[in-house]
């Protein structure tokens, strides 16, 4: 049954994603963005990544995404015309969700039979210490806290770059407002 909710919630991303890129309103286009950005959430979830699934949310729908809207609603930008982009850009979309399908396909051929004999011919793929050296520690391996090993790379290593994100993002709403007042 969860098989076939992913492939749905799957489905979904992909068209949400082609129809985002196939839009002239850049509502509309935010909006279909929305939906591939809450498929993609729910498939956290059903994959068991909860903290991902939620921040997914919280990050990108209810901030970016909103502050997108913000940003786009004080230009006024819309377009007269039809949403699509004519018939280059759907046929540009048949061939990007073709060329999906068939990596989907691909992968529908993996077994959890197959993966098995695949990490055993190869073991060091399975071991995420060497994939990810400097970032996992033992302690990290052996008992996993997900918050932690989350948060304290973002309010450690990376916090300025964490906080020169934010302002960036002030900064783009604040022009907007004085592009936007400006017109008026």
């Amino acid at each position: 049954m969860t098989e076939i909710v992913f492939y749905i919630l799957a489905a979904a991303a992909v068209v949400g994603a082609a129809l985002c890129v196939l839009q002239r309103s850049p509502i509309a286009s935010a909006l279909w963005l929305m939906t591939t950005m809450f498929s993609l959430a729910c498939i956290f979830v059903l994959l068991g990544a909860q903290l991902i699934g939620i921040l997914q949310v919280l990050v990108y729908v209810g901030a970016v995404l909103v502050l997108f809207l913000f940003v786009v609603m004080l230009l006024n930008l819309s377009h007269e015309g039809s949403d699509l982009r004519g018939p280059w850009g759907v046929g540009a979309a048949v061939v990007v969700i073709g060329l999906l399908a068939v990596e989907l396909f691909g992968l529908w051929q993996y077994t959890p039979a197959r993966l098995a004999r695949e990490v055993a011919q190869a073991p060091q793929l399975a071991d995420p210490r060497l994939a990810f050296p400097a970032a996992l520690s033992m302690h990290a391996v052996a008992t996993p806290n997900v918050v932690e090993d989350l948060a304290a790379p973002l309010f450690q290593t990376y916090l300025i770059p964490f906080e020169v994100t934010s302002v960036l993002l002030l900064a783009a709403a604040v022009g907007a407002v004085v592009l936007a007042k400006r017109r008026i």
